[in-house]
């Protein structure tokens, strides 16, 4: 690791990371006591959970924010790599369990671990490795734009087969993002556009629990009790909230009536617990998260600064939109998480390493343009 004598980080960022932890491991705590306690005999179950990897989280987001950056671009095959091979791990029996239907998850030396949660990270790296590489030469369909796609493709199609069409469909959409701000022409975006989206409507139909998902979300009361329960759960919770919300801790949906309170559909406890006012709030600070990831994006010294900095920041905003999306119905439920507030180490360890990887990259902006922001 190298020695720091360049400018302190983005303190804004820094802030603003301190506040998510903060309130999201407040909500986590309101979100899961009482499931906590009725599952494992244990209140406090989810919150020492998330509180050790917090603390796991800040490390290594510490050795991110403190570390060459070459570094991160020399192991690049090597961190491609090892996401190809736990991926592959989570079709070994014994290793890989399905849960709720998806192989998502590896278990080793009594822990879980995500595959998708690293392949999101490697693959951002890779791409902006491999188009700050390529500079100029970017529009060859050849050499810059088939390699990259097919190394997409192989890891969309991993996810795919671990039933997990969501978050298959959610890398996707970052790798195509990443290739659109490296300027790659529009008319591959239109030749690859003719490919998957026949294809991705044909495969979301091969599930039943799919087709389910897409008409509970056209129609949750077809099946209020079933499909559509958690949407029109959700609903009534944010509903119930109001504009001050019930109060923290004091929320009726988690105590039973929404499924995944402590998980993906968290959003929905802060909208009934703190209101329109906590859940505006809570938006602001990822808001506020993605602005200053974005900045350091626009203000980086080189392209592979940018390409970096972009991706990460997209990663984690997206993961903010879609969730927050799902749970007040605009889009199909889709098993993302809340980054900072739904439970789950995969998701709190590599969000934290993401962001001090962004510290670092802030720490690399012009001189005078730091002067600026202060």
């Amino acid at each position: 690791m190298e020695r720091i004598d360049k400018q302190a980080g983005d303190f804004l960022l820094f802030l603003t990371l301190i506040l998510l932890i903060g309130v999201g491991i407040s909500m986590l705590f309101s979100a899961s006591h009482y499931y906590a306690e009725r599952v494992f005999d244990d209140p406090y179950y989810f919150l020492k959970r998330q509180v050790i990897w917090i603390l796991l989280g800040c490390l290594a987001a510490l050795v991110a924010a403190r570390t060459p950056l070459d570094f991160f671009r020399e192991t690049t095959p090597y961190l491609l790599l090892l996401s190809l091979v736990l991926s592959l791990l989570t079709f070994v029996p014994g290793i890989g369990r399905p849960i709720l239907g998806a192989r998502r998850w590896i278990f080793l030396f009594g822990q879980s671990f995500e595959p998708s949660e690293l392949v999101k990270f490697s693959l951002v790296l890779y791409l902006a490795a491999i188009f700050s590489k390529k500079g100029e030469r970017i529009n060859d369909p050849v050499n810059s734009i088939l390699p990259p796609l097919l190394i997409v493709a192989v890891f969309v199609a991993l996810i795919y087969f671990q039933n997990d069409f969501s978050t298959a469909v959610f890398i996707l959409l970052i790798a195509l993002t990443m290739f659109y701000i490296a300027q790659v022409k529009l008319r591959y975006f239109i030749l690859l556009s003719s490919l998957v989206i026949p294809l991705g409507s044909l495969l979301l139909f091969t599930k039943a629990h799919r087709v389910q998902r897409l008409i509970a979300f056209l129609n949750p009361l077809a099946d209020p009790t079933g499909s559509g329960y958690q949407i029109i759960a959700a609903r009534q919770s944010i509903i119930a909230g109001g504009f001050w919300g019930r109060g923290l801790g004091r929320g009726l949906k988690k105590l039973g009536g929404l499924p995944e309170a402590h998980s993906d559909f968290i959003f929905a406890v802060i909208g009934e617990e703190t209101g329109f006012l906590g859940a505006l709030f809570v938006l602001t600070l990822f808001v506020v998260l993605a602005w200053r990831g974005y900045t350091i994006a626009l203000k980086s010294r080189d392209s592979f600064g940018y390409y970096l900095a972009f991706g990460i920041t997209t990663v984690i905003f997206l993961q903010v939109l879609l969730n927050i999306a799902v749970v007040t119905g605009l889009v199909p439920a889709t098993g993302i998480p809340l980054p900072f507030f739904s439970s789950g180490g995969s998701s709190m360890l590599l969000s934290l390493f993401m962001i001090g990887l962004l510290m670092n990259l802030s720490r690399s902006v012009e001189p005078q343009e730091r002067k600026r922001r202060v």
